[in-house]
Order: structure tokens, then sequence, then C-alpha cells
């Protein structure tokens, strides 16, 4: 018998590129990262703080910070896959269909470890709306 027969895990398939956030729409160097926590505005939810701001590559971009919080890196990868996969299947689509090109930032408070994936949908859902339907800033 080989390891991977003994092991169903080994016989899932692997995400294909249909399923991952495409690196043009992520947010991943520190310095943007920061100009975003800095310049950008902040809504916040029970779980989350959502930053930002106008894109300077005119698309919706997505990134995510999930702080430590004394977490083991399990908990926090799990926090990490649903916060990315939201952004992925609601909040950038929702930000191309109303032609808004903006960088987004989740930030995962504490309380988000305990919140479940429905919960995390709904603020995002909220916040999402809010984005799509306020006026363009000028930030």
């Amino acid at each position: 018998m080989s390891a991977s027969a003994a092991r169903p895990e080994a016989e899932q398939p692997r995400a294909t590129a249909g399923h991952r956030l495409p690196r043009a729409l992520r947010i991943r160097r520190g310095p943007e990262i920061q100009g975003l926590f800095k310049r950008g505005k902040r809504k916040r939810t029970e779980h989350l703080d959502v930053f930002f701001a106008a894109s300077p590559v005119s698309l919706p971009r997505l990134g995510v910070v999930v702080p430590k919080h004394r977490h083991r890196v399990v908990e926090r990868n799990l926090l990490k896959r649903r916060l990315k996969e939201l952004g992925r299947t609601r909040v950038l689509p929702a930000l191309r269909g109303a032609g808004r090109g903006m960088d987004v930032m989740v930030r995962a408070r504490a309380e988000a470890y305990d919140a479940s994936f429905a919960q995390l949908r709904e603020e995002l859902d909220v916040v999402t709306e809010g984005l799509c339907c306020a006026p363009p800033s000028s930030a």
C-alpha cells in the first residue's frame, strides 16, 4: 500500500487557478499594506477592521492580515483562508461590478478567531455593500 493510498486527503484535488486569488488582485508588499493602513479609511465590524482606498492600478485588490493574537498557526491559516475566499468570491466581484477600483485590506481582530464563516461573510457583505454604494472619494 502506498503512502498516498493510506491517506485519503492526498487524493483530494488541489485548488486550480480558477479557485485562487490572482496575483494581480492581491496586495502583497509591506509598503503597500502600511500605506493603506495610514491613508485608507477604516470600517470596523465586530470581528474585522476593513481598510480601503482608491487603487493605484484602478483594479479592485485585496489583502488579508491575520495577527497572531496568541493562536496557533493552524487557526491563523484557517482564518486567513476563510477571509481570502470571501474576498475572492464576494468582495472583489462586487467592487468590479460596481466599477470601483479600490484596495481593500481586511485585518482580523482577536474576536474573529471565534466567528463562524457565516458571521464573517455577513460582516464583509455589509462593508462591501457600503463601499459599492458610497460615492467615489478623492482619496
